[in-house]
This record gives structure tokens, sequence and C-alpha cells, in this order.
């Protein structure tokens, strides 16, 4: 049906010009210019009909097996099609909004020639005369709105705003379907209760779908439409007692239009409200993974790869209806999540996160903390939750990291590697070092520290012959600095960015002599990125949490790793095997997963923090202990964490144990992967003075050490 020929009809054009003409002159209400010949045109030459954005929905998260974990959004709402909602509740919206939509063509003329007659008397807008299609426009047009200001003019109560409403409700009119407009609007329409469209109101309301609607459920919502803030279920009991009322009402003038039989209206309206409110979903407080939501949320307004500009991002994001397929495995998460929480409660000021990168690809597998997310109780600084996303940097909601500490030393090694050093070569150290020279920046400038002293861990003071591989197990640290020296700390920086080292805080590295002892403040995340490239022999890929992205169009766009060849292949075989000593030699000694593995302690010097970073070829990960309060000002000696007092905390008594527990539970259905062998004649052999001296006199000690303990054992039990 046309728009001339549905008012022509009637008869009625001529009537509503004259009196949206008299509308216009009333006192308050007019609007400067408009005739009675200008009115009329304003319904003969229509616009086109109002620009339709898409609906902002919820946007989805999906883990690597496509089960859902996490959704966010600005509007809770899910759009169906109008064959997905029950019969009952297209009755019940058109019953009591517009009981003649199906007869008018946009305009219903008996309830726009009352509401104008009322209004011209009233001096503005007092009544509503609107049809399902003025409504509809009504909130395109607020759903179009960027700004306030525009929301504002789409709401503004004046004839002015309802003469553009009306032209573009006869435009819709000409463009759509009955049965399209109907959907539309139930897509569109807010409910109460944070629920937009039909099927949000349904999960909300009554914890079933639109499809399910019965009749009571369906007069209730078709009821919310009108007011929704003064009946929303959500709030209390009188806003569920005007709910009722209006339930009812509906109810009445469904069978006043004889949409249902009285008798069946009666019944219906006795019964209770049986409101059963669901949860609203989404936001990542809610997300079974808070942290890896909202790595992912932030991932999307950061990253250019979702949108060239800032604000596209932003639009995008709000927007929703995207369906996110991340790198997300439950199993590694879970085992992160329950190694953490064996070790440090929720309550512990000291808190532990940790993070799981896939070599190769740099998918993140895992993010957990041992704290839970959200604010604390009376919005209290320290408590059992936290805000900050502890394993992720600051671009994706994390805090300012911990040092690394000696996890460091592996840029210098690879470095040392890189220039030809072999796994025995080294030299003899102090006791004590002074970095007093030979420190430069990748600028030139000399760095040096004449002031600092250097000790090796637990300040024993103790020096000696070392090699690549003792220095490396045994983490000493002014064999370290010392190394550093020799390779150059400029190529060591170098080396570390190549291989995705960025400070938390995203400001720059802090060039200094004590680069290679972890100086800098680090996330979890970045440093499991950092340590797999050497899982993948050298091929370092930029730590990612989405792997496909559809849209409500049913576009699905895939996102590929972003990785490079940045350490020779056989450099990267080299740093494995010497890793590899940590546990069966090193500071990791009598710590295993079962499997071949490599990694690195990490003990800053005053224990301000601790750390473990290590990897199979399979999976990276790395776990950083600290406390939330301030690391220098609570350094980790003295405390009891979880059920265990530690004197002082370093990286193979907490966050090894942690690493050790999550990664043998993560990787137990996947089979093992053997380290490539290193290039023997490339960097086997080398020569270190007095080490072998060194090492034998070691044993020894050890020898006499365990047979004066075997001795007290002995005469122990002969005693008993």
């Amino acid at each position: 049906m046309s728009v001339a020929k549905a008012i022509g009809g009637l008869g009625l054009a001529g009537a509503i010009t004259g009196l949206l003409a008299a509308a216009l002159a009333a006192p308050g209400v007019g609007a400067a210019g408009l005739t009675a010949r200008g009115v009329a045109a304003t319904f003969v030459d229509l616009p086109p009909a109002p620009r339709e954005e898409p609906l902002p929905q919820l946007t989805r998260l999906l883990d690597k097996n496509g089960q859902q974990f996490a959704t966010f959004y600005e509007a809770n709402r899910t759009t169906v099609p109008l064959d997905q909602v029950a019969p009952v509740m297209r009755k019940a919206i058109v019953a009591i909004e517009d009981s003649r939509f199906y007869e008018h063509a946009g305009l219903d003329i008996k309830g726009t020639l009352r509401a104008v007659m009322t209004n011209t008397q009233a001096g503005g807008i007092r009544q509503g005369g609107s049809s399902l299609t003025q409504q509809l426009v009504k909130n395109i047009l607020v759903e179009n709105a960027e700004t306030q200001a525009e929301r504002d003019k789409a709401r503004a109560p004046n004839v002015g705003r309802k003469i553009t409403e009306l032209r573009y409700a006869l435009a819709l009119e000409e463009k759509y379907r009955k049965d399209e407009i109907l959907e539309r609007y139930l897509n569109i329409a807010y409910f109460g209760a944070g629920a937009y469209g039909i099927e949000a109101a349904a999960q909300r309301f009554f914890s079933t779908s639109a499809a399910r609607l019965t009749l009571t459920q369906a007069a209730t919502l078709a009821g919310a439409v009108r007011a929704p803030y003064s009946t929303d279920p959500s709030i209390g009991r009188k806003q569920q007692s005007r709910l009722k009322q209006r339930r009812n009402t509906v109810l009445d003038r469904m069978a006043q239009l004889g949409a249902i039989p009285k008798v069946q209206a009666e019944k219906a309206k006795r019964a209770k409200l049986a409101i059963r409110l669901h949860a609203e979903p989404g936001g990542c407080g809610q997300s079974r993974y808070p942290y890896f939501c909202l790595y992912v949320q932030r991932e999307l307004l950061t990253n250019p790869a979702f949108g060239d500009t800032e604000a596209e991002r932003r639009r995008r994001m709000a927007r929703g209806g995207l369906t996110i397929r991340t790198t997300l495995d439950p199993l590694a998460q879970k085992s992160a999540e329950r190694a953490i929480a064996s070790h440090v409660r929720a309550e512990d000021t000291e808190v532990a996160a940790e993070a799981m990168v896939e070599p190769g690809t740099g998918r993140i597998r895992a993010m957990a903390a041992s704290k839970r997310f959200g604010t604390n109780p009376g919005n209290k600084n320290n408590g059992p939750n936290t805000t900050f996303n502890l394993p992720a940097d600051v671009t994706h909601g994390g805090g300012m990291g911990f040092q690394a500490g000696s996890t460091f030393k592996v840029f210098t090694l690879a470095t040392a590697l890189k220039q030809g050093w072999r796994f025995n070569q080294g030299f003899k150290t102090p006791g004590m070092l002074v970095p007093a020279a030979g420190y430069r920046d990748c600028r030139g400038n000399a760095v040096n520290a004449p002031t600092a002293k250097i000790f090796n861990a637990s300040g024993e003071g103790k020096g000696g012959p070392h090699s690549l591989s003792t220095g490396t197990w045994k983490s000493v640290n002014i064999f370290y600095m010392m190394l550093e020296r020799k390779v150059g700390l400029c190529n060591v920086v170098e080396t570390a960015k190549e291989l995705g080292i960025t400070r938390a805080d995203g400001s720059a590295l802090r060039e200094v002599p004590t680069f290679t002892l972890g100086v800098n403040e680090m996330d979890p995340v970045t440093v499991a990125g950092s340590f797999a490239a050497f899982g993948a022999r050298g091929r370092y890929c930029r730590p990612m949490a989405i792997v496909e992205i559809a849209d409500q169009a049913g576009l699905h766009t895939a996102v590929p790793p972003a990785c490079e060849q940045v350490l020779d292949r056989h450099v990267a075989d080299a740093v494995n095997y010497i890793l590899r000593g940590v546990f069966s030699k090193g500071t990791m000694h009598g710590q295993s997963i079962g499997r071949q593995a490599a990694g690195k302690t990490g003990t800053n010097n005053g224990y301000t923090s601790a750390w473990f970073a290590g990897y199979t070829p399979d999976l990276a990960a790395a776990v950083s202990v600290g406390d939330i309060r301030g690391s220098y000002r609570y350094p980790l000696t003295g405390v009891r964490i979880g059920h265990e007092y530690f004197g002082s905390v370093q990286g193979a008594s907490l966050p090894g144990p942690i690493w050790v527990s999550s990664m043998e539970s993560a990787l137990r259905r996947t089979p093992e992967t053997a380290f490539a062998s290193p290039d023997m004649s490339r960097f086997g052999g080398g020569y270190t003075p007095g080490l072998a001296e060194a090492m034998a006199a070691e044993k020894r000690a050890e020898q006499a050490k365990n047979h004066r303990f075997g001795f007290r054992i002995k005469h122990r039990h002969r005693r008993h």
C-alpha cells in the first residue's frame, strides 16, 4: 500500500495538514517558517528512509575448541529474525503499541489526530500517538547519534522532531514490508534491565528465548516497552508491581481486540509475574577467564590490525556482534590456575601471574593470576581482587610489571653464542664487581656505574672460573656482567628487542650495565613470548590472542601469526642445550616436568621479585611473583605465601614449582617433541682457565659432605 493511497483513501490528508499547521502555530510549539502549504509539501516530498547502522550486539569470545567463555557489549542485544519470535509476542506488542499497525502506512491518522489536538492545547508534547514505525524511526535516530547532543535532539519533545519522525516513518513504509518493520522494532526496542531487543529481554526477564515466550511472558515484555525504567524488575518490588499492572493492561487490550479470548486473558492476569532474572551477560569480570578476556578487549582497541584508527576500532567494538575465536586452551588455562592456587592465596599481598605461549605461532594459551579479577570490598586497594591484568602489560590492562631478574641472562647468552662463544668457554670472576668502565648504550653513550657493587646471588661474594654453561646453570651475576661487557651491552639489548622484549609500561628499555640482571620491569606474556622463540628455534612470533573474527554479516576474517626468524636456528639450538642444563645441573636441579625442558630462573638482588621462564618445543610459560603493594617497599623476604614460609623467595623456590606443576598438566595430552641437537662442531668445546680444577674440587667437597651426612644418619640409626 503506497503512502498516497493510504492517506488519500482515508480522506484525511488535508485534515492532518491543517492540524499540524495549527499545532505549529500554537505558543511554544511552532517551527518558524512552516505554513500550511509547507506542511503539506513536507508529507509529499519525502526524504530517503533513515540510515540504519548495524545494531550494537553482544560480542562473543570462543576458546580454541569453539566454546564460549566471555561476552562484552555496549548494548546487551542479540538480533533474531521475526520467525524466531513467538507469534504471541508479535500479537502482544502490536496490540498495546499500535493496534492498527497492519492497516495504516506508517501514520496512524486517528491516534495522531488525537495526540496533535491534545498537544496543541497543552503547548507541547503531552500525549503520544506514535505508530510502531514512528517508534522505530526514533530508535534508529538515537542509535545513529554519536554525541549526547544528537541523542537529545532525537528525543526532543517538540513538534518539529515529530514531523521529522513522521516523514521518515512514511519513507520506511515505502521501503519495507510490515513484518520487516516489526522485526526491526522488536530488535531495537529497549525493554529495561539492560536488555535491548526481544531476544535479550526474553533471556534477561525469563531465562528463555524469544521463540519460547508464553502469553503471560509476552504480555509482560510488551508492557515494559512504554516505560522500561519505571517497570525494570531488576530494581525492586515497586517496579515489579508496575510491570504486572502493565502486563494486565496488555492482556486486556489483546482480549478487547480479539487477539485472545477474554477468559484466557482473565486467567493470565491471575498468574504471578514469575520473573526469573538471568544475570546480565558480559563484561570480563563475569568471564571464567577474565584476564584473557581483558587482553582480547584491549587488543581489539589498540592493534591497528583491527582498524586504522583508534576511533574506528572503538566504533567496531561498540557495535559488537562479533564472534571472536581466540587462542585460549582450557586445559592450559586450568593447569595454570590450579598451579598458582596451590601455592599462592588470593588474600596474599604477594601475587603470582603466569602466561603460556605456543612456540612457532605466538598463540597465548593461558593467562592466570593468584588474585580474582574485580574490585575489593569497599574499593580497598588491597584484598583478594584486582582490576589489573596481572599477566599482561599496561597496553593490555596490566600494571607496571616486576623486574625480570636473571631471566634476562638468556639474551646475553644468545649474543655470546652468536659471536662464536663455545659451551665451555669462559673466564675467572672476582667475588665483587664494580661496573666502572666498558658499558655503552645503543646511542654510544657511556653508561658505567662506578659507585655500584655487584655480588652474586645471595651476596656470597665467591669468585671463581665459569664457562657459558656453568655460569648459566649457577646463574652467576658477576660472570654475566663481565660477559655482557665482553659481547657489548648494545648487542645484548638488540638481541632482546629482536626477541620481542619491551617494558611492561611501554617506555624505553633501560640500557644500563645491570640490563643482563633483569633491571627492566616485565610482564609474563612478553617474557613467555620471548622464550617461546627459543623453543621455535629462533623464530619469534608476536603474542596473539585472536585467530579469527566473524562479523554480524557472517564475514570471517582470519588473523595470521606475525612471525620472523630473528635468531639463527643453530644459535637457538645452542641456547636450548645450555638452558636444558638448568634442570639437570643448575638452579632447577631436582625439578622436572617428565620431558625435555629448558628455562631460566630469575632472582633479583634484594629479592624484590622472582621469576621462572621456561619452555619445550610445544609450549612456553613465564611465572612472576612480587608484592602488589610495591616490590621495593615489600621485598620477598621473611614472608608467608600460601601455606609456606619463605626466608627469601627465589626463582627456583616458588615461581619454579608453579611452572613445573602447570606445564606438566598443560602438556599431558601433547606428545613430547625433542629439542634439536646443537652443532657441537660450532659450539662444543672451549676452555676456561682453572674451571676443570674448580669443578673437581667442588665434586670432592660434595662427596665429603654426602659422606658426613650419611655417617650421621647411619650413626643415628645405630643409637636407636
